[in-house]
């Protein structure tokens, strides 16, 4: 099992935070988020967000420390890239609407 993480350089919340990925598979990667109970609500697309104090954990839980450009070719090397806005292939319409157009009373 192999996973990496970047440094933690991306803001948010007033932290720093990294990225944790497989180039295996999703499975891989939330069987190792959670052997370090990392929450599922941190996996976001393709990688978990990892604050800055927990970089140190997973990199002695055995995370591969890479950069942020590995990252993003790991993931498109492994066919694991899902990019912001493109989720199970639906447009930002279809992905955002969670109920039918109501009918007009006209």
């Amino acid at each position: 099992m192999t996973v990496y993480i970047d440094p933690p350089a991306w803001p948010g919340h007033g932290l720093l935070w990294s990225h944790l990925i497989s180039d295996v598979s999703y499975d891989e990667l939330h069987a190792f988020a959670g052997r370090l109970d990392v929450p599922r609500r941190a996996f976001e697309r393709d990688h978990y967000d990892i604050p800055s104090h927990r970089y140190a954990d997973v990199v002695a839980a055995g995370a591969v420390e890479v950069s942020s450009r590995e990252v993003v070719w790991l993931l498109l090397a492994s066919g694991l890239r899902r990019r912001k806005g493109r989720e199970q292939g639906l447009s930002g319409a279809a992905r955002t609407r969670t109920s039918p157009r109501p009918h007009s009373l006209g």
